[in-house]
Order: C-alpha cells, then sequence, then structure tokens
C-alpha cells in the first residue's frame, strides 16, 4: 500500500487540545459539546470528540510556538461564552479526578460507534484527555529516524506533563493513568520502530489487509506519522491545565524534533534505545512522573528525568533561539520547580481533606490564569 507523505514546511508546528466540560460547583464533568458544537461554528479547528464532555481546538499550521498558542487562546474565547451558556466552565487535565465512565454520554460519530464496538469496556473508559503536537518535516526519509530517536525523550514529555493522578475518585499513585489506560487499545501505545517508510507501507498493508484498521490513521501510537499533515504528531503527553505548560512542551518537542532533523542533514545515524528499554521507561514515567529514573543509553545507563532534562535543555536552546520558541523553552525549567501538573493537584487535595471538587476548581482556576498556580504544601499535618 503507497502511502503518500505529504509536503510540510519543516518544523513547523500544530497543536490540538482537548477540553473537558465541568459544573462550576459540582465538579462534575457536564456533557454540553453537542449543544455548543451546534451553535458554535468554529469549523475545523473548534470539534468532538469521543465524549460529549469534551470540545477540541487547534490551532492553524505557524512557524512559532507563540503564534500557535495565540490560535489557541482566540478559540477558548469562542467556546468560553457559550460553554458558560451551557452551565460549564472549561478546564483540561490528563484526567478527570472523580468522573465514572457509565455516567459519561458518546458523541454520535460513526468512527466512535466502531471504536467502542471493537473495545469495549476500555473503550468506555477513555475519560482521558490529551494535547497533541504536529510538527512538519521536510522529507519522508527522515520520518523514522525521527520518531525512532524522539521515542526515547517521550518519558520526558509524559513525565512533565503527567497530570492524571486520580481514576474515578481513587488515587491511582501513578503520575499519568492516563498513559496506561490509553495504551490499552490494540493500535495504541509506543510506535514499532521501522527503517524506512517503505517498511511502515507494508506493516499498514497488512493490517488493512487482516482488519486491524481500515485506515492509517487508526494507529494511536504515542508518536507518529501523519501523513495527510507531512508531520511527525506527539501524542505522548497527558494534557495540560493552561496555555504556558503547554506552550513550555510544544516549544521541547518543536526544538527536538528539528535537532533530530539537523543531525540526519550532518549525516548522523541514530542507534535507538532497545524497545524493551522504552517500554519500561514509558511505565516508570508513568508511575513516577519527574521522580523517575529511566535508560538513557543502549548500555543500560541511567538517569534521573531531572537531571536528564538539565543535560539536554542546553542542547537544545541554540535550535529553539533559532525556532523562535526560546521563551516558552525556558518556561519548562519552571513546571519541575513549582510542580508538574499531578503534583499539584495532590498537594491541593491533601490540603483540602481529600476534596477532589477542590482539585477541579483548582485546575479551572489555572486554565482562567492561564499558566500553573502554586498548590498548598502539606508538611507534618499543616498547610502552607
Amino acid at each position: 500500500m503507497r502511502i503518500p507523505f505529504e509536503k510540510s514546511p519543516r518544523s513547523t508546528v500544530g497543536l490540538e487540545w482537548e477540553l473537558m466540560l465541568v459544573d462550576p460547583d459540582t465538579g462534575e464533568l457536564v456533557p454540553a459539546a453537542p449543544g455548543i458544537l451546534q451553535v458554535l461554528d468554529g469549523g475545523p479547528q473548534i470539534t468532538a470528540e469521543l465524549l460529549s464532555n469534551t470540545v477540541e481546538i487547534t490551532s492553524d499550521p505557524r512557524e512559532r510556538i507563540a503564534d500557535a498558542v495565540n490560535d489557541l487562546r482566540r478559540r477558548v474565547d469562542l467556546v468560553r461564552p457559550e460553554a458558560e451558556r451551557h452551565g460549564a466552565r472549561l478546564t483540561s487535565s490528563g484526567s478527570h479526578p472523580f468522573a465514572r465512565w457509565h455516567e459519561q454520554h458518546l458523541t454520535e460519530k460513526s468512527r466512535y460507534r466502531t471504536l467502542i464496538d471493537r473495545t469495549q469496556w476500555w473503550g468506555r473508559n477513555l475519560m482521558i484527555w490529551g494535547v497533541h503536537m504536529h510538527v512538519g518535516v521536510d522529507d519522508v526519509d527522515k520520518v523514522f529516524p525521527i520518531i525512532n530517536e524522539i521515542t526515547r525523550y517521550l518519558p520526558h514529555l509524559q513525565a512533565l506533563s503527567a497530570s492524571s493522578p486520580y481514576w474515578a475518585g481513587d488515587q491511582t499513585g501513578y503520575a499519568s493513568n492516563r498513559a496506561l489506560v490509553f495504551q490499552q487499545l490494540p493500535t495504541a501505545g509506543l510506535p514499532w520502530e521501522f527503517a524506512d517508510w517503505a517498511a511502515f507501507e507494508r506493516y499498514v498493508d497488512d493490517l488493512v489487509g487482516t482488519g486491524v484498521i481500515g485506515q492509517v490513521d487508526e494507529l494511536r501510537w504515542d508518536v507518529r506519522p501523519s501523513p495527510h499533515w507531512g508531520t511527525i504528531e506527539i501524542r505522548a503527553s497527558d494534557s495540560m491545565s493552561n496555555v504556558a505548560e503547554l506552550g513550555a512542551l510544544a516549544a521541547l518537542v518543536q526544538s527536538l524534533v528539528e535537532w533530530c532533523s539537523r543531525r540526519l542533514d550532518a549525516g548522523e545515524v541514530f542507534e535507538p534505545l532497545p524497545p524493551w528499554f522504552h517500554r519500561e521507561n514509558k511505565w516508570r514515567a508513568a508511575r513516577y512522573g519527574l521522580d523517575a529514573t529511566v535508560i538513557t543509553g543502549r548500555d543500560g545507563s541511567q538517569a534521573s528525568v531531572r537531571d536528564h532534562l538539565d543535560q539536554l535543555l542546553p542542547t537544545l536552546e541554540p535550535v529553539a533561539a533559532d525556532l523562535g520558541c526560546s521563551a516558552e523553552l525556558a518556561t519548562l525549567r519552571r513546571i519541575p520547580e513549582l510542580g508538574a501538573g499531578y503534583q499539584r493537584q495532590l498537594r491541593v487535595a491533601q490540603a483540602s481533606d481529600g476534596d477532589l471538587v477542590a482539585v477541579v476548581k483548582h485546575i479551572v482556576d489555572e486554565f482562567d490564569a492561564e499558566r500553573p498556580l502554586p498548590a498548598p504544601v502539606v508538611e507534618r499535618g499543616e498547610v502552607r
């Protein structure tokens, strides 16, 4: 099967942000998306998602992260008043702290009905929200070398964005429970390693021929090619509650892809980690978040996520300067300092005697503030 990879300007970026609709008083999810979208004609930039409690907004393709983030801001400004007329506030996170799947409503689309029909209980449990980041690639021959190399940095993205420590009211013990829920789908999770585009085409041909998928976009890997757009799409991140963190993660992704592209231009041949190391790293990042220790070398060498990021960022800073996203990349350093989303949620719950409604209200406040907000720190039973 031939799969054309469309032309795309190198290292341009497009962002997709899944937003949840919540009741401002109870914190419960509100199935208001159909009513909002019926009134609001946002075109392909404001759309429905699997659940009727979710609206997805997307940016236009942009050269600079700041412009893509401003696209999202403008679309939030369109959705927000209509959401409020339907009794809902906007926010986002990898999961909702206490909502239950059997109380949610599916969006009436054939592709979603097909997904649920096949995946059943796991599909119905997909109360998850993410951010998808597209980066343009100028040569199809670079696509899988970059995907294979960038997979080693997915745990870092997952740890920085982790914001799903709760599931149906339970504290899971995981920083990103979303990561493990989503990978239960048969075509989700880590990508397979391919030597070149032709090998990928043969793989897709096998899957279509055996009825695993009907079309290539049913591959829902953590990082995948998006042939229609001519991009690599990174999908490993939990959703973020605010545009400041979203922009920071997008700057990291854009800089990583461009850095890999430059290395290929210089003739470098990547040596990806063995797949069993990638699998272990994903689990560690989901479990421990920013406190994870990840395997960084083929020899089994290891480093903490924090230390490895400290080593990586100086390498990426000149690339970010060329791309015009230095400010956003610099913001990335503040995430470990203030605490990632999962850490802030846990602190708010602890300071509120386990009240998860307070957690929802906190992430709503962060969405409105467009930045992470300090959460109370509890020491020896006291909040400070």
